[in-house]
């Protein structure tokens, strides 16, 4: 159980507050208003998987209808003890019980997707109870205007219907009189109007007996009299019946239609309970997305790694983030320095973000951040005075402590603001040393502020103990709000002082008052202080030159397995071919052979010449096709320009056309085709000469290949756009002789990959295409294979 004097100094309702501004229904924020963290790692961590499967759903879906939710309890209770509901309440219990069905079905699609897992809401989902008999009975007799519809009774119905007849009787009679030879001059108006449910005429007052009859009212100034004529007294008297009977009629149906609501009262419960849930976890994936949280890992051995964490009530934009560790190799913190330097708000961070982890709200922080779960969490934040009790400062400091150190354990996280202060400094600092000791030795975690000098080695004299600070800026005069733990704060009155102005000889007299020892550790902090920057900033460099290493290596590593892939399925199709081409040659020297045979054996009848020259012709063109055409090509070189950089030639030996990048010492071409670049022999290459209209685009195309990558980015483009870039990249991939490209789009909605998978449908130089592996970015990626 976390202390209500914690939730409420640490602004956990302030959390609250922002998280329900994200909920869609009335049952989502009373859900919210109740929730309160959760002190066991099991379910901490259900609170947690929940909100990051309703993440991957908004990542996936973008949206969730939750909308035409109502509270619907008070309805149901009155329909439990016997009440009879409005139509408009009816309607409300109808329009739950429907997005409770729309919801059913939202999940289900969703759990269709592979890509997306989810057991949390399909358990929500079984859960939720199936209504629909009750919604369209509701339906049947309730119209979406929240009236009973004629089609709810075949009695109502018919009493309508007589109804309308005599109202339109009744109307047509005093039309009739409105229309008269006089009706201008007896009526104030030649109108029908109504009144106490009667149809009346407006008559002037001095000639009221001419239509006789009743007067139902009169005009404020006494001279209009609104008299229903006797000639019409006999059928509003049929209308009155009717009307009875019509909500006798309609009562009868909303009580039958609430008796059914009766029978499924525990239901309906159980329904808005359930949604007041779902709209709740939604509301804090929202906030989670709104403010780049991210989901902690979560332990119970009292271990806390936050990375870049901002406080969430503070501007992120300008919020200075801060990395915060404890818990393993020392379990206590003691932030020293000056006021107004962020000790309390780092305080407030730690404590806040506990908090949010255990009610299941993800944190301002970077992905893979670690909170801890604690049974309770305790906290002395603020100067607060207890008027009533005539309390200072800190005598109510010390209450609260008092309070604290009777309850908590080694389970507990415990937070002092300012320990010890509002008191003798002496004296205030050794109470504060005195706490901590009593505190930490017991086991819980602890963290403490405090701008007390003493405190500045306590970190240096106990065990799993360690000092912070808030930096400080002195060229600004201001504090940056980092944290820097391992290095207490340091006094910079000194430097202070001598920026804003004060005489040298002032200055170097008040440090001549300060004792050796003081003198000693402030060394010892600017000297820890200056390694600490050097250190960053090597560790700055080197995490840059890491990154770029890495980035290198994976683009090499790419490149290389593009590059052996390739390279074996040109080796198995060059195989092949060279197999075949083999083989037939095999098979017509042997035809050859065994026509010669034929003619030896027949030497005695005449072999003519050209009989012999065709048979050598075949022997020699049975020879492998390579080596013939390698023969002709070395003929053709030979008689062709030189080769020089720039030309398209056609690698004869491959089949494929290919440009000449440059030449080898050892007179080999490095040739491009496509995205690989290959050594070939000159004999193996056969000038292609372009058409003199073809030069100058030939030119642009080689230059246009060079900037022509591998892939096409269309993340943030408009549909229309991304569509005419994806099939402009074609044509130039194309042009480039790339055989397989990647199209980037991403996965949202789903419209522009549909958009660009249609396209490449209808491509006739597309061969296939598919989604990427999960590697390669999957549903977010499709893969196009060129002809």
């Amino acid at each position: 159980m976390i202390a209500q004097r914690a939730l409420k100094t640490l602004e956990y309702d302030k959390i609250i507050d922002k998280v329900s501004k994200y909920c869609t229904n009335t049952l989502g924020k009373v859900a919210i208003e109740q929730l309160e963290p959760k002190v066991t790692l099991i379910e901490v961590n259900a609170l947690l998987d929940e909100m990051d499967e309703a993440l991957s759903i908004l990542r996936v879906k973008g949206s969730v209808p939750l909308g035409g939710i109502f509270d619907i309890r008070p309805a149901s209770k009155r329909a439990q003890i016997g009440g009879v509901l409005s139509p408009s309440e009816l309607m409300e219990i109808s329009s739950t019980i429907r997005a409770s069905r729309i919801f059913r079905e939202f999940i289900e699609d969703i759990v269709a997707l592979e890509d997306i897992s989810i057991p949390a809401f399909i358990a929500k989902k079984e859960e939720i109870p199936m209504l629909t008999g009750l919604q369209n009975e509701i339906n049947s007799c309730i119209d979406e205007n929240a009236n009973v519809a004629d089609s709810a009774s075949v009695a109502l119905r018919s009493i309508r219907q007589s109804l309308r007849m005599q109202e339109g009787r009744v109307r047509d009679k005093l039309a009739s009189l409105t229309r008269g030879a006089n009706a201008a001059k007896m009526l104030s108006d030649t109108i029908i109007t109504i009144r106490n449910d009667r149809f009346v005429i407006p008559v002037k007052a001095e000639y009221r007996s001419h239509y006789g009859g009743v007067v139902h009212d009169q005009s404020s100034s006494g001279q209009t009299l609104y008299i229903e004529p006797d000639s019409v007294v006999q059928s509003n008297n049929e209308i009155s019946s009717l009307k009875a009977k019509e909500k006798a009629e309609i009562d009868r149906i909303l009580a039958e239609l609430s008796a059914k609501v009766q029978e499924v009262a525990h239901e309906l419960f159980v329904l808005v309970q359930l949604l007041g849930q779902i709209d709740m976890i939604f509301a804090k994936a929202k906030f989670g997305q709104a403010n780049k949280c991210s989901k902690p890992l979560m332990n119970d051995d009292g271990y806390i790694k936050i990375t870049q964490a901002k406080h969430p009530l503070l501007d992120p934009e300008t919020a200075v983030a801060n990395d915060i560790e404890f818990g393993k190799e020392y379990t206590a913190i003691v932030i020293t320095g000056p006021n107004t330097g962020g000790k309390t708000v780092t305080l407030k961070t730690v404590g806040l973000f506990t908090m949010m982890a255990q009610a299941g709200i993800p944190i301002p922080a970077l992905d893979g951040s670690q909170m801890a779960v604690f049974d309770q969490i305790f906290s002395d934040i603020g100067d607060e005075q207890s008027i009533e009790q005539s309390l200072s400062t800190f005598s109510s400091h010390m209450v609260n402590i008092v309070d604290i150190l009777k309850k908590f354990d080694d389970q507990s996280l415990v937070l002092f603001d300012e320990l010890g202060a509002g008191t003798d400094p002496q004296e205030g600092a050794s109470l504060a040393i005195a706490i901590l000791d009593e505190v930490h030795g017991r086991g819980a975690r602890v963290m403490a502020t405090t701008h007390y000098p003493e405190l500045k080695a306590y970190g240096y004299n106990r065990d799993a103990v360690i000092n912070a600070s808030v930096e400080f800026d002195v060229e600004t005069l201001s504090p940056t709000y980092r944290l820097l733990i391992g290095v207490p704060g340091r006094s910079n009155a000194f430097e202070i002082s001598k920026r804003l102005g004060l005489p040298e000889h002032i200055i170097e007299t008040s440090k001549a008052y300060v004792g050796t020892e003081t003198h000693e550790v402030e060394s010892m902090i600017a000297s820890l202080d200056e390694s600490r920057r050097a250190a960053e900033k090597d560790a700055e460099e080197s995490a840059r030159l890491l990154a770029e290493a890495q980035t290198l290596q994976a683009d090499l590593d790419a490149r290389l397995q593009e590059y052996e892939d390739r390279k074996e399925e040109l080796d198995k199709k060059a195989k092949e071919k060279a197999k075949k081409i083999v083989e037939a040659a095999k098979q017509e020297a042997e035809a050859v052979i065994d026509e010669l045979h034929k003619m030896r054996i027949n030497a005695n009848k005449v072999v003519k010449e050209h009989e012999i020259i065709d048979a050598r012709k075949r022997l020699d063109e049975a020879a492998p096709k390579e080596n013939r055409i390698l023969k002709k090509q070395r003929q053709l070189n030979e008689r062709a320009q030189e080769l020089k950089k720039g030309d398209e030639v056609k690698v004869v030996s491959y089949g494929q056309k290919g440009v000449l990048i440059d030449k080898t010492s050892n007179g080999e071409w490095i040739v491009q085709i496509g995205i690989l670049k290959m050594k070939i022999e000159e004999d193996d290459l056969q000038y292609i000469k372009p058409e003199k209209e073809k030069q100058t685009v030939n030119v642009s195309s080689v230059r246009g290949r060079e900037a022509v990558k591998l892939e096409l980015d269309l993340r943030g483009e408009r549909y229309e756009d991304a569509l005419m870039r994806t099939e402009k990249y074609i044509d130039d991939a194309l042009l480039s002789n790339y055989h397989r490209v990647s199209i980037i789009h991403g996965k949202g909605t789903g419209a522009l990959r549909k958009g660009v998978q249609e396209l490449l449908k209808r491509h006739p130089r597309v061969k296939s295409y598919n989604f990427g592996e999960a590697s390669e970015g999957g549903y977010g990626v499709t893969i196009a294979e060129l002809k």
